[in-house]
Formats: C-alpha cells, structure tokens, sequence
C-alpha cells in the first residue's frame, strides 16, 4: 500500500487505487474510501486525487478493477499448478482459503451497491465457470459438475466470512490444513 510518499513523489491512479483497496480492508469497506483521509495518507493533496479521477465513483471503480484483476490472476495461478484437475482445484482452494485479505468480506458487505455487485458477479462467474471445468475434467457430468463448483464456492465464501467475523473459532496451523484437505477430499469424486 503505497503511504507516507515523500513530498516529490508523483502518485499514480494504482497508486490511489491500492489506497483505496487497503482503506476498506483496514475496516472501513466502502465508507472508508474517501477523498481528504486516503489524501492525507497518501501525503497527497486532494488536486492530486483529482488529476486522476472525476470523482469518488471513478476512484471506487478503478478499485473494484485492481481487486478483481486480482482475483482473477489468482485463478490463473491455479491453472498453472499443473495438468491434474485436482491439483489445480486444490491450488485454487488452499489459495483463496489461505489468503485473509478482508477486501471480498467488506466487497460482499456492499454487494447490492451499484458498482460493487458488477466485480462481485464478474468475479464470482468466473471462479465458478473455472470450477465447473475442474469437476468436468475429473469426469462429472455438466450439472452435477456446476453443482459441485457452487458448493465448493459457498464453502470458500463461508469460510472467508467466518474467518472475518469470528476468526477465533477456525482452526489453525496443521488443524486447518487438515481441515481443509478433508473439505478438499468431500468435493472430489469417487
């Protein structure tokens, strides 16, 4: 997160947009990107914010476009953990699980907002289209395998959202790899 620039330094778009991105992680979700505090924690002046965007909306979309590129570069990753299908599903699944970045708990906070509900749906049709191929490739049959990819789905959305409301209760260290190597093996067939 780029913060406490030196007075010369020029700030970019991303720059601000990461800005924006750390603000709702920090807590804050989509009240947390405002222009004057993510300024101050830039050591911008608000003419910098200005330079770059039009107004709040743009800099939430610019945002919303880092986190999703995001997200989507994580299913990417899992693609090239190999040629075995469960090995990319377990990739993908130990990777989205793994990471505790409350960016996509604070996002589905505000899903029904105008510019979130976009990313969220861009995003989560393509972790789920990713996965329905998954369980294909293992031999599932197309509905089954859609129904497969949307249980895996709501298990890792479950789980995120658990471990952002109430981390004390999920497990930790060889406990949670076990834990979700069991889930892992409950999804796979045969």
């Amino acid at each position: 997160m780029p913060q406490q620039r030196g007075p010369r330094s020029r700030l970019t778009a991303a720059d601000w947009a990461e800005a924006a991105l750390a603000a709702m992680r920090d807590g804050g979700g989509l009240a947390a990107i405002a222009i004057e505090p993510l300024a101050t924690r830039l050591r911008a002046t608000k003419g910098s914010f200005y330079w770059h965007f039009a107004n709040r909306d743009a800099l939430i979309e610019a945002a919303l476009r880092r986190w999703e590129e995001q997200r989507l570069a994580e299913v990417a990753d899992a693609e090239a953990a190999g040629t075995d299908p469960a090995d990319r599903l377990r990739a993908l699944f130990m990777r989205l699980t793994g990471n505790s970045d409350p960016t996509e708990p604070a996002l589905l906070a505000h899903a029904g907002h105008p510019l979130v509900a976009p990313a969220l749906r861009r995003v989560s049709t393509h972790r789920l289209d990713y996965l329905t191929g998954l369980f294909v490739e293992m031999g599932v049959p197309g509905d089954e395998a859609r129904r497969r990819a949307l249980r895996t789905y709501c298990g890792f959305l479950g789980r995120v959202q658990l471990a952002h409301a109430v981390p004390e209760v999920m497990p930790r260290g060889e406990e949670e790899r076990l834990y979700l190597e069991s889930v892992i093996a409950s999804l796979l067939p045969g």
